[in-house]
């Protein structure tokens, strides 16, 4: 209960509020008395009942609605990527790669064992190193980048926006978004401002929008945007680079989730004059998601941030995944066999797009592994209607920032998949559901 806070001082009352939320006395939700009320209950100035709240806040454990009061601070809950549990429908909101496409390992395990590598050397194997800085080099303005190795994309961009921001730092996101970028920002306790995308990717306008706005950080996906599919045009990302010009320092990540699969080529809103920058490149969708690795190639003040968040004996990247990793990244059969999934992901997105246009409905060609499908009635009807034919589908709204005043028209179906009598089978289901 509020009744039951104390103390005299910023510190005594703030610790006083957190011990009741660990013991359940204050839930998510509850209602913090009013600074002038607790103030006067506690015979404190009032300028200590704020820094007391003030220290709540940016410890994430509080948040300020305004005139509603100061409420207790819950997790919301964010969908997650991958297959559904427990469900005996057909799974086409997955976002995966397919299995089948994923290089064997099993080669190159055998030739990554080696002298153990022990605390204090270096974090990151030159071999890797070196190769990454070929693969990264023609794709940025700069010449003076580095190479950090951390596990996974998301981990990457986490690691990036905490050594640069604070709790309720503002970040720009595009929207729809990646569900791992919602739920990184979330759980930080950073402030998501949401900038539209378009056939083109990221808005020009809602890039400007946001910076007026403060964003100390943008997320971009130059290209196959989760769950949108678009990638940068040449002009818009000469247009985003312009806006870019007058904010240097504002941290600017672009991750390239889709790397080697993609059929697009690279734009970069990465100019010559931009200080604070990160181009991640994950293996994930390509050597498969238990290949916990990815590249962030960075500006020396950022590479050495982050350098202090994996320091050796603590964090650092397994050296036998780090040697896996490029073991196979140098396998000319295993190049090949990259190539030939990202041609098939292209090609059965783009049979199945074709499908649909025969029957009414118009899903543009885009990259990655799924389509975004904008329909004539609200999406969540129409998935009601497909779980009773047997298919579990998404909606755009999961993929939403913030509250929407209309419910979302929009699919994200993964169907790469799908033989062709299933595609065919999704599709006849799918105009029914929605006519």
């Amino acid at each position: 209960m509020s009744d039951d806070i104390r103390g005299t001082t910023a510190a005594d009352i703030a610790d006083s509020v957190r011990a009741l939320r660990e013991r359940g006395a204050l839930r998510p939700g509850s209602v913090l008395p009013p600074v002038r009320e607790l103030a006067a209950r506690l015979g404190v100035n009032r300028n200590t009942a704020v820094a007391a709240y003030r220290q709540l806040a940016q410890a994430g454990l509080v948040v300020s609605r305004g005139r509603a009061g100061t409420v207790i601070a819950g997790v919301d809950a964010v969908a997650q990527e991958g297959y559904a549990s427990d469900t005996v429908l057909r799974d086409v909101a997955t976002g995966n790669p397919d299995p089948a496409l994923i290089p064997d390992p099993s080669p190159a395990l055998a030739t990554v064992a080696g002298r153990p590598v022990l605390y204090g050397e270096p974090v990151i194997d030159r071999g890797l190193d070196a190769w990454t800085r070929d693969w990264v080099a023609p794709d940025l303005s700069h010449a003076d980048f580095r190479i950090t190795v951390t596990s996974g994309a998301v981990d990457a961009v986490e690691r990036l926006l905490a050594q640069a921001l604070t709790r309720d730092d503002a970040v720009a996101l595009e929207d729809p978004c990646f569900l791992a970028s919602i739920h990184t920002v979330r759980l930080g306790g950073y402030r998501a401002v949401p900038v539209p995308v378009d056939e083109e990717g990221m808005t020009v306008e809602g890039l400007r929008t946001a910076l007026a706005a403060g964003v100390r950080a943008v997320i971009c996906t130059p290209r196959a945007q989760n769950p949108t599919g678009a990638s940068l045009s040449a002009r818009r990302a000469s247009e985003l680079r312009a806006v870019l010009v007058d904010h240097p320092y504002v941290l600017l990540i672009e991750d390239d989730h889709f790397s080697m699969l993609s059929q697009r080529p690279y734009e970069s809103l990465i100019g010559p004059g931009h200080r604070r920058y990160a181009l991640v490149r994950s293996v994930s969708k390509f050597l498969g998601p238990d290949m916990c690795l990815a590249i962030a190639a960075t500006d020396p003040e950022t590479a050495d941030r982050l350098a202090m968040r994996l320091s050796p004996g603590t964090t650092w990247v397994s050296h036998l995944l780090q040697r896996l990793t490029l073991a196979q990244l140098t396998d000319a059969e295993v190049s090949a066999r990259v190539a030939s999934a990202g041609a098939h992901y292209a090609a059965r997105n783009a049979a199945f797009t074709a499908r649909l246009r025969e029957h009414g409905i118009d899903a543009p060609v885009t990259d990655g592994l799924s389509l975004w499908i904008e329909l004539p009635r609200p999406a969540r009807l129409v998935v009601e209607r497909l779980m009773r034919r047997g298919w579990l589908a998404r909606t755009g709204d999961e993929f939403a920032l913030g509250d929407r005043a209309e419910p979302s028209h929009h699919l994200r179906l993964t169907v790469h998949d799908l033989s062709d009598d299933d595609a065919a089978t999704l599709v006849t289901d799918l105009v029914a559901a929605v006519r």
